[in-house]
């Protein structure tokens, strides 16, 4: 997991090429024009899209890992909480192999807000809950990278 300010996204480069590519578009320009259809970096490897949601009570969420992507979340508008653990540490109730989709239930280890400025990453070895409202419901939208790092 890397949590930062937008502003130091280059300063992470280095872990992988396909995750370097998506931290040099950590940009105002770049993000201001993603909108809600994907914008291919690089085919199926390196991708964006939009997301705009209303923030939920943490019951109503679950986490959700992947095993071949990782994912870059950038708060735009709004706040959201966050909450990340190993999948080790979880109960899955819900895959979908073909998307890279696992669903777990259980404890989290961490947790953060996600606010105008901030990024995450999280690793295939990090499940995370989002979508969480902090003190009542609210109206969110951020940017999030699809980053291809494994093959198995």
């Amino acid at each position: 997991m890397i949590y930062a300010k937008n502003n130091d996204a280059l300063s992470y480069r280095g872990i992988h090429p396909n995750l370097d590519l998506a931290l040099e578009h950590i940009t105002p320009a770049f993000l201001d024009g993603v909108g809600y259809e994907r914008v291919s970096l690089k085919g199926d490897e390196v991708y964006a899209t939009r997301f705009t949601y209303e923030t939920v009570p943490e019951e109503e969420s679950f986490f959700e890992a992947h095993r071949k992507y990782l994912d870059i979340h950038i708060m735009v508008d709004g706040s959201e909480g966050v909450e990340v653990a190993p999948p080790g540490a979880l109960t899955e109730f819900d895959r979908t192999e073909a998307n890279d989709f696992y669903a777990y239930r259980g404890p989290a280890h961490y947790r953060l807000t996600l606010s105008p400025g901030d990024f995450l990453v999280v690793f295939p070895n990090d499940a995370h809950r989002i979508k969480m409202q902090l003190n009542a419901p609210e109206t969110v939208s951020k940017v999030v990278f699809k980053v291809r790092i494994s093959d198995d």
